[in-house]
C-alpha cells in the first residue's frame, strides 16, 4: 500500500534532512521531487499540483528556515499536509435508525464483497447487520452475497426469483424486517423503528461504467430508502479514472463516504489522494486483501504516517490485541527462555504471526523499517519453513535432538524440499533457543546483582 510513493518520499526527506540549512532552492527542488512523485503514484495533477503548493507556502515560512532542524520541520509539515489531505480525522459511520448503508460504485471494483466485510466488522462492534442484495442485474451477485453471508454468519435478504423492480425489492427488504406481508406499510413500520435488524447493508448493482440508467436507479432507490450513508466502493488500482467515478457518483448522489479496495495489491495508491480530494467525502473503510477479516476504518493520521517511514505503532498494537491470545503468548515467552520450547511451540507461534496479516503489512507499521534496503518477507519461504515442520511426527516436534540423517531425509521428502533446507532450519531453531536461553540467564543475573545492591 503506497510502497512506491512512500519509498520515494522518504529518499527525498532524507536528502534534505541532510542538509545543515535549508534555503528556498534546497525546498523548490525538493517539492519539484515531490510533485513527479505524487504524479508516477497516479494522484490526479491538479490535486498533486495544489497539495505542492500548500506544503510549499508553509515551508517557506520563517520559522522553518531559521529553524535548527528545518529538515525535520518540512517532514512536519508534509505530514500534517498528507494527513489533511486524506481526510483529517477518521470520520465514523452514521448508524442513527433506522440505520441503512447503500453500497455503490462500478462492477469489479469489490462492493459485494466490501458490503460482506463491513457486516462482518459491525457484527463484531456489537451491532446486528443484514445484508440486503439489491444487484438485480447480476444473478451471481445475489448468489455470492448469499454465500458470504453464510461465512460471517450474518443473515441476507434475498429478493424473489426474476425480480427486477429495484424499489419493490427494496420494500419487501423492509417488510420482511417484522415478517409482514403488507409491502404497503413498510416504509411507516420501518419509520416506527420496528425492526429486527440494528443495521441494513444494501448491495446495489453497478456497471463496466457509469451510465444515466444505473444513475437514475440508483437515485430511485436511494429517495426510497433515505440511507444515513452511501459509500462508494472505489479501487484503488484505477488510478486517473478515480477522479471521474467519484466524481459522477458524488455529483449524481451525494456521497456520505468511500471505501477504497485492493490497496494491497496497487504500489502507487493515488486513487486515494485523489478521490478524497475531489469529492471532499471522507475515506471510511480501506480494503487490504481479499479475506473477510481483511477490512479496516481508516485513520488518515496514522496512513500518512506509514507513508513517510514513521510506522503505525497504535495499528501495531490494536492488531495484536485483536488477533493474539494473551495467555498463549505469555506461554510462549515463558517457553522461549528455555530448552523445552520445541517445534509445537515454533509452530504455534509461526500461526500467530500469521494472523497479524501479511507480514509485509506489519514491517510498514514499524518506524523506519517499510523501504530498508534488502528486508522483505517472502510468504512463500514461510510456508515452505511451515510445510518442513508439518512433515515432522508428532515425536520429532517435542524433542528435536532426535532429528537424525536418516529422519531428516524422510521430513525433506515429505514437505517436499531438500535436506539442505531442513538442516538450515534445525540449525537456525537450536541458534534461537541457546540465544533465548543465554537471554534468560542474563534477566536473571541482573535481578541477582540489583538485589545485591540494594
Amino acid at each position: 500500500m503506497f510502497s512506491q510513493l512512500g519509498d520515494r518520499l522518504q529518499d527525498i526527506f532524507k536528502d534534505l534532512r541532510g542538509h545543515g540549512t535549508i534555503s528556498e532552492s534546497n525546498i523548490n527542488d525538493a517539492l519539484r521531487q515531490v510533485r513527479l512523485a505524487l504524479l508516477e503514484a497516479d494522484v490526479d495533477f491538479q490535486v498533486a499540483k495544489n497539495f505542492v503548493a500548500r506544503v510549499k507556502e508553509k515551508a517557506l515560512g520563517e520559522e522553518v528556515l531559521r529553524s535548527i532542524t528545518p529538515g525535520q520541520q518540512i517532514v512536519k509539515i508534509f505530514h500534517e499536509e498528507l494527513t489533511a489531505l486524506l481526510g483529517g480525522n477518521a470520520a465514523p459511520l452514521n448508524l442513527e435508525k433506522p440505520s441503512r448503508i447503500l453500497i455503490v460504485g462500478l462492477n469489479g471494483a469489490g462492493k459485494t464483497t466490501s458490503a460482506a466485510k463491513l457486516a462482518r466488522l459491525l457484527k463484531k462492534q456489537g451491532h446486528s447487520p443484514r445484508l440486503v442484495a439489491m444487484d438485480l442485474q447480476r444473478p451471481a451477485a445475489i448468489e455470492q452475497l448469499a454465500t458470504l453471508g453464510q461465512q460471517i454468519d450474518v443473515p441476507v435478504f434475498t429478493p424473489t426469483p426474476n425480480e427486477k423492480d429495484v424499489l419493490r425489492a427494496a420494500a419487501a427488504a423492509i417488510a420482511a424486517v417484522a415478517g409482514r406481508d403488507n409491502i404497503e406499510n413498510a416504509d411507516r413500520q420501518a419509520a416506527a423503528g420496528d425492526r429486527g435488524y440494528s443495521v441494513d447493508i444494501f448491495d446495489t448493482a453497478g456497471r463496466q461504467e457509469i451510465d444515466q440508467p444505473l444513475i437514475e436507479e440508483l437515485k430511485r432507490l436511494r429517495d426510497f430508502l433515505q440511507p444515513q450513508e452511501i459509500l462508494l466502493v472505489g479501487d484503488a488500482a484505477t488510478g486517473q479514472q478515480a477522479v471521474s467515478v467519484a466524481t459522477h457518483f458524488n455529483d449524481a448522489l451525494q456521497i456520505t463516504g468511500i471505501v477504497l479496495t485492493k490497496l494491497d495489491g496497487d504500489a502507487r495508491g493515488g486513487a486515494a489522494l485523489s478521490m478524497r480530494e475531489v469529492t471532499q467525502r471522507p475515506i471510511k473503510f480501506v480494503g487490504i486483501g481479499e479475506k473477510l477479516d481483511q477490512f479496516e476504518i481508516f485513520a488518515p493520521d496514522r496512513l500518512a504516517g506509514r507513508i513517510l517511514g514513521m510506522g503505525d505503532i497504535v495499528g501495531l498494537v490494536e492488531k495484536a490485541a485483536e488477533a493474539v491470545d494473551e495467555e498463549e503468548a505469555e506461554r510462549l515467552e515463558r517457553k522461549l527462555r528455555t530448552t523445552k520450547f520445541d517445534f509445537n511451540d515454533f509452530l504455534a507461534q509461526f500461526k500467530m504471526m500469521r494472523k497479524l496479516g501479511p507480514l509485509e503489512n506489519i514491517l510498514g507499521m514499524l518506524p523506519g523499517m517499510s523501504n530498508v534496503p534488502g528486508l522483505s518477507v517472502d510468504d512463500r519461504q514461510l510456508r515452505r519453513i511451515e510445510a518442513i515442520v508439518l512433515s515432522m511426527t508428532p515425536q520429532e516436534r517435542t524433542r528435536p535432538d532426535i532429528l537424525n540423517a536418516r529422519r531428516r531425509q524422510r521430513i525433506a521428502r515429505g514437505s517436499g524440499r531438500t535436506v539442505t533446507e531442513v538442516n538450515d532450519l534445525l540449525q537456525r531453531f537450536n541458534q534461537m533457543r541457546k540465544l533465548m536461553k543465554n537471554a534468560g540467564k542474563m534477566k536473571r543475573k541482573l535481578k541477582e546483582l540489583q538485589r545485591l545492591h540494594r
